[in-house]
């Protein structure tokens, strides 16, 4: 793999770019480079690497950025699998719709779902041929697990309960095959743009702080979600919603940002903050069931799929039964699963570290945030509003998810969408619809409003995580207002800071905006479901002020 880490060294001939020259640094001294590209691609996870290998094979000059490893991602603690049809098991793409589409609360856009679930089979035929390797029945075929809100067993896994971790390893050693170049620990700091709004390249930050420029005639965010805007996650630290913020500074529409997936379990250790060991849903695909301290089932008689109910619906009988009994976490019991540490090794090394033995006693667990449902508005290829921005996997609303993401599909869309945006831009380049390379320049992202991070944090979990109400929503708000101040981007942890910041405000006035509870948003003063005044999502945009706000018309949903 054709890496550049923290010394660039000989650019031009590593990566083959057209140029290299001296770039400002703030206050007037000289630093960092620049160089061109046909396109830039923000991001390692499973949607970056697919479409920066799409669009190699198509001819594209690429470009891929991330401000950590290549291996560095969300995608890498993907437990469960993906989401895709065999319709030799009996299964089908209208179930596997249907399914999606009932998680969805009334937001999926049904004709987006069926093109993504439709594309699964030959995505997933495709990343085999790229060497990964998914585990296999006693027959030899794949073998297929079933998951929350899943009325088949089409999930497919590896090593068990580590299948993002196989998929990242497989397309970061087809990177290093096909010599797609990987600027490591550079972090996108602002876009370029064009006279007439569209973008045209990235500025980065190096480790030392050092503005380097790509000119490119697309960008491609790929960057995950932001669930470090919680205390507890299960996302890994560099989860900061970077990407978003840049798509927003850059005149970008956002959709759906309220509805912020809490998965249901999490491995639960007092006090824990950050990154926490996720407990895939698949234990309760295999038959592990909730139960309370007193050994009460928690989902009986909540949902018709009891344990196996969508998320949403999981996450928020959690957290009304741990209020009623006063208590911090609830207990999934596994202790019925043959060969545990066999079919979740992940899992049961997670339990090992902190002296719990799931075949033996059960799991105490607790939801935490998970996965973005909304992001930057898109359409299924990837486009954004914006000439010459794309967006593809969790930062991403393509209309796939609506108020409720179905387990393991997000694999599915990163695999499909992003290798649609690969093509996307490859379709844009050759109709002459992208700007030329020489007419972008920097926008004005020196400074930006920052407020302390574990204050955010903590206000959003509060009172933006699940359980909802207008007082809390505008109590946030004013605190997180009163502690921001202008700072430098001279940093990565400041423009990191300087995102979450940004989220924090969009998803804020996105959450006291929709006066209704449906999927992953739940309001304790609008506790019912509203389809007349609220079956659409709510967009969001930078007004003239650098602030978000709401947009109308709203898009519209399923009918």
């Amino acid at each position: 793999m054709t890496t550049l880490g923290d010394g660039v060294g000989d650019l031009e001939a590593k990566t083959g770019f057209a140029s290299r020259t001296a770039v400002p640094r703030p206050g007037g001294s000289a630093g960092g480079w620049e160089a061109t590209a046909d396109l830039v691609v923000v991001g390692t996870g499973v949607a970056g690497l697919t479409a920066a290998l799409r669009a190699r094979e198509l001819g594209l000059s690429v470009l891929v950025v991330t401000k950590a490893d290549v291996t560095d991602s969300n995608t890498r603690w993907a437990q469960g699998g993906v989401a895709v049809v065999d319709v030799a098991t009996g299964d089908s793409i209208a179930d596997h719709v249907a399914d999606t589409v009932a998680a969805g609360g009334g937001l999926c856009e049904e004709d987006v779902v069926r093109a993504i679930v439709a594309g699964g089979p030959a995505a997933v035929a495709r990343l085999r041929a790229r060497g990964t390797t998914f585990d296999r029945d006693a027959d030899g075929g794949l073998a297929r697990t079933r998951e929350g809100g899943h009325s088949a067993f089409r999930v497919i896994h590896a090593g068990g309960d580590a299948t993002g971790a196989e998929v990242e390893r497989a397309l970061a050693a087809d990177v290093n095959r096909q010599r797609v170049p990987v600027l490591e620990r550079h972090i996108a700091l602002d876009t370029l743009r064009t006279p007439s709004g569209g973008v045209s390249g990235l500025v980065l930050l190096d480790p030392d702080g050092a503005r380097c420029v790509v000119r490119a005639r697309a960008v491609l965010l790929a960057t995950g979600g932001f669930g470090q805007l919680y205390q507890a996650t299960s996302n890994p630290e560099i989860a900061t919603g970077d990407g978003l913020a840049l798509a927003l500074r850059a005149g970008a529409v956002v959709a759906d940002l309220e509805f912020v997936q809490f998965h249901p379990t999490v491995l639960y250790t007092p006090g824990a903050r950050g990154r926490c060991p996720l407990v895939t849903e698949a234990v309760r695909g295999e038959g592990a069931v909730l139960v309370d301290a007193a050994g009460q089932r928690v989902m009986a008689g909540v949902h018709p799929l009891a344990d196996l109910a969508p998320r949403d619906v999981v996450s928020a009988a959690i957290t009304r039964r741990m209020a009623a009994a006063s208590c911090d976490h609830v207990y999934l019991d596994a202790t019925g699963i043959d060969g545990f540490a066999r079919r979740f090794p992940t899992v049961h090394a997670a339990c090992a570290r902190v002296d719990v033995d799931p075949t033996r006693e059960p799991i105490p667990v607790t939801p935490a945030a998970h996965f973005a449902c909304g992001g930057v508005a898109t359409s299924p290829e990837g486009r954004t509003g914006v000439p010459g921005l794309y967006a593809a996997g969790e930062v991403a609303r393509t209309g796939l998810h609506g108020a409720n993401r179905l387990a393991s599909n997000s694999l599915l869309e990163g695999l499909v969408v992003g290798e649609r945006a690969a093509e996307a831009v490859a379709m844009d380049l050759a109709a002459g619809e992208l700007a030329p390379l020489t007419c972008a320049t920097p926008g004005d992202a020196a400074v930006a409003p920052v407020a302390d991070r574990s204050l955010v944090q903590r206000l959003m979990s509060r009172h933006a995580a699940i359980g909802r109400d207008a007082s809390g929503l505008a109590a946030a708000v004013s605190r997180i207002a009163a502690a921001r101040r202008e700072r430098a981007l001279d940093s990565h942890r400041v423009v990191e800071d300087a995102a979450l910041t940004l989220l924090a405000d969009a998803l804020l006035v996105a959450a006291a905006e929709r006066t209704e509870s449906r999927g992953c948003h739940v309001r304790t003063d609008f506790a019912e479901r509203d389809d007349v005044r609220w079956q659409r999502s709510v967009r969001v945009r930078l007004d003239a002020t650098g602030a978000p706000a709401v947009l109308a018309p709203a898009l519209t949903g399923a009918a």
